[in-house]
């Protein structure tokens, strides 16, 4: 006779077997032992969470001719019959290989046929979310009223697949994901009966890495056993897996810490040297960011691991920011290894990109600091200019000249003034002299001389994260106008696409961080290359401050051709 695999010799047979589902448990005993049984149940979760198995047990319980406190006897001839496979009246269907419908043409028929021994007919119906739309349709009407003897259980991985309809008529319960000292458990349980010595840390391991699956936890349980027989060591399950084990992580994560890019793709072509799986690897390195980044963020309490290991974390997450952890998370669990598991550039690019955009940031503050040390610093004595009032800047051309009054009229406190009106200086001669400061928010030569740095930092934004490439060589700063700011695009498509408050909200963002100021932003459409026309009155601020002072437009143009 062939032994059977672990993962079915192990399956539970009761609900207090059931591991980490103690929600689902609960609710299923005490409607068996109170009798209200549903006629359809949807059990979701993924794959390795007990579904299947909770199916089975229930199929087994409400057929039980003693159940014990909802409890299968598992001595009873029925509950025997299911534990070996041979009760007729309990059908699993794969729905994967029967999604159609004329299969569930077929399957409305057989319900109404009634059981040959069990006390239900229990259908248990797997990846449920494979049936068609019109399958679905056909199996609507026997799934909201089916025969009394009937009960249907609907398993699936993806529930948001499978339409309104049937989940409204069924009874939902969605399984967790184990956690790891759930598998911990289950995988001793079995390894105690099977007199298996494994150490404690193995078996942590092989929680991690199968994420809460408990049948690929035991499936790779019993791989190590038929590998290295009933003792198994930690570093025989790493070698088996592929992982190089906490030291070479530790030693590329504090190259990344310490933003060291010659020894850490150093540690990164060694590992790829010696055939280690770099997906394993990369899992692991980013997993071991994870825990720095709770370290740094002071949730150290939520870390299964030792008080010498948070030590360790605290005192080097102590030398590095949490948004530069961020930011190498970020990185790291984006790498694709997928295609090529062998290439050791994905992560070498990420080691490299996390501390160079690490320097881009700093520098960028720094230039921020510096700029504002220089606008808040006091100016020499020779570059402070006596302030003089605002009518003395009014142009001549913009101000309408009172009546001369005769200069020989005597000074009278209650008549107006009779002295003669003084124009002043030209308007060319009341411009500042100094130039323009480079982190000025109005400096418009600068804004567009940067632009290609601000375009390069938008990558990755926008619902797709394309929004880079909608405004790449699609337009340019035409104009700033206080805190205006107008982009002048070649296109209509261009324009049209950006000309909306969502990617406009993400562009004056950008904007902020990049130069330091707050924009508003407004899409008009130009030609490309046409200079922009910016109207003095519009944006010259003396000219704003004779209007608002009273003074009326006489000419439009300062200067006159000769």
């Amino acid at each position: 006779m062939t032994s059977q695999v672990f993962y079915r010799k192990w399956r539970p047979h009761t609900f207090s077997e059931i591991a980490g589902q103690e929600h689902v448990v609960k609710t299923l005993r005490n409607a068996i032992k109170s009798g209200r049984i549903a006629h359809a149940y949807l059990f979701c979760g993924p794959r390795g969470s007990g579904k299947t198995s909770t199916a089975r047990i229930l199929a087994k319980a409400v057929n039980c001719s003693n159940p014990i406190e909802g409890e299968p006897c598992n001595q009873c001839d029925s509950c025997m019959a299911i534990n070996k496979g041979n009760a007729l009246d309990v059908i699993e269907i794969d729905e994967a290989s029967n999604r159609g419908i004329d299969d569930m043409n077929e399957l409305k028929e057989r319900v109404n046929y009634s059981p040959n021994i069990l006390r239900y007919k229990v259908y248990i119906i797997d990846e449920v979310h494979m049936i068609t739309r019109e399958g679905a349709n056909a199996f609507l009407k026997t799934l909201e009223e089916p025969p009394p003897h009937v009960i249907f259980i609907l398993a699936t991985t993806d529930p948001h697949k499978i339409i309104s309809t049937i989940t409204s008529r069924c009874q939902r319960f969605d399984f967790h994901r184990l956690s790891g000292s759930a598998v911990i458990s289950r995988l001793s349980h079995i390894c105690g009966k099977e007199g298996i010595g494994i150490d404690s840390e193995a078996l942590k391991l092989v929680a991690r890495v199968t994420t809460g699956s408990l049948r690929d936890a035991t499936n790779l349980l019993e791989q190590l056993i038929t590998y290295y027989g009933n003792n198994i060591e930690l570093s025989q399950a790493q070698a088996m897996l592929g992982i190089s084990g906490d030291l070479r992580i530790r030693e590329l994560a504090r190259y990344i810490v310490a933003r060291d890019v010659s020894p850490g793709l150093k540690v990164i072509n060694a590992i790829a040297g010696e055939g280690l799986d770099l997906r394993q690897f990369n899992r692991e390195l980013v997993d071991y960011l994870r825990q720095l980044m709770l370290v740094k963020s002071g949730s150290s309490e939520m870390l299964d691991t030792t008080a010498d290991d948070v030590a360790e974390m605290q005192t080097l997450a102590g030398s590095s920011s949490l948004d530069y952890l961020l930011n190498a998370i970020k990185l790291f669990s984006s790498v694709d290894l997928r295609m090529d598991s062998f290439s050791q550039l994905p992560l070498e690019l990420a080691l490299v990109e996390s501390v160079l955009s690490q320097h881009s940031k700093e520098k960028h503050v720094t230039t921020e600091q510096s700029s504002n040390r220089d606008w808040q610093a006091p100016r020499t004595a020779a570059s402070v200019r006596p302030v003089k009032p605002v009518d003395q800047y009014k142009p001549a051309s913009l101000i309408t000249k009172p009546p001369k009054v005769a200069e020989s009229s005597a000074f009278n406190p209650g008549q107006p003034s009779t002295s003669t009106y003084s124009a002043p200086p030209p308007l060319e001669q009341a411009r500042l002299s100094e130039p323009l400061n480079m982190e000025d928010p109005g400096d418009l030569s600068y804004l567009r001389t940067h632009w290609k740095d601000f375009i390069n930092s938008m990558r990755g934004e926008g619902s797709q994260g394309n929004l880079d490439a909608r405004l790449r060589h699609a337009c340019e700063p035409v104009e700033i106008n206080g805190t205006n700011l107008v982009l002048g695009f070649y296109h209509d498509f261009h324009k049209t696409y950006i000309d909306n408050r969502k990617y406009l909200h993400i562009i004056e963002k950008k904007l902020k961080e990049v130069f330091g100021h707050t924009y508003n932003v407004t899409c008009v459409l130009i030609q490309q290359g046409q200079k922009p026309e910016i109207s003095e009155s519009g944006s010259n601020h003396l000219v704003e401050a004779a209007l608002s002072m009273g003074a009326k437009i006489v000419e439009e143009n300062l200067k006159t051709e000769e």
